[in-house]
């Protein structure tokens, strides 16, 4: 049967089909993307409120979207819908000491939380997943992590000091040295010159004491008898 043939049209007509409807489903699924920010792990003091970020992206557009806040996977600490971006989200659960700071009819499509009275307890993963139903109930998720200690770790920078210090020290020996060997060759250029005006001026004053071709003495003629 040759390819161009009408039953070869005719097979080949579903497989393109196929595929895009595949192309289509698999650009819809990548249209809704979740963010924690540029790191994904976060640090904070006991008995502290701590942030933990989230904004989510969509180039659909969205409708009844629901997102959650799990602590480490399976406990839900946090749950609100967005009908459209024109509202704000509502929220459907949330635990006591969980706060939504964010927005959706802003810039950003933000959906952070708050943890308030942080323990050492509520160190962990924290997922934020969000589903939105006009992307063929779309769903995405982004993950951070979560540590909870007892005081804040001044960084040391003393190392930091003395490598920054060695190394001017160095620059500066570099250009001292650079700067006392220009002066250097400077004088001995200089005494150089000295030394061949002398040797010039001597040579002028040898020729002319002893009366030699040249000189500025006078011959005298030789007496006569």
């Amino acid at each position: 049967m040759a390819p161009g043939s009408p039953a070869a049209r005719r097979r080949a007509a579903p497989c393109l089909l196929a595929a895009l409807l595949g192309l289509h489903i698999f650009a819809i699924t990548l249209a809704l993307e979740v963010s924690v920010g540029k790191t994904n792990t976060v640090m904070a003091l006991n008995n502290s409120n701590v942030l933990l970020p989230c904004v989510f992206t969509t180039c659909i557009g969205f409708q009844d979207l629901v997102f959650s806040w799990y602590f480490n996977t399976t406990e839900l600490i946090y749950q609100g819908k967005i009908k459209n971006k024109a509202t704000e989200p509502t929220p459907i659960w949330h635990n006591p000491r969980v706060e939504f700071v964010g927005s959706t009819t802003k810039k950003d499509n933000n959906i952070s939380i708050v943890l308030n009275g942080v323990e050492f307890s509520d160190a962990g993963k924290y997922t934020c997943h969000v589903k939105n139903p006009k992307e063929r109930n779309a769903q995405h998720n982004a993950t951070i992590f979560l540590t909870v200690v007892h005081k804040m770790v001044e960084t040391d920078n003393t190392v930091t000091l003395i490598i920054v210090g060695v190394v001017g020290g160095l620059i500066g020996l570099l250009i001292l040295f650079m700067l006392i060997k220009r002066v250097v060759l400077f004088i001995i250029k200089k005494t150089q010159d000295g030394k061949k005006e002398c040797l010039v001026s001597s040579s002028g004053n040898d020729n002319t004491e002893n009366g030699l071709a040249g000189s500025k003495a006078e011959q005298k003629a030789p007496p006569k008898a």
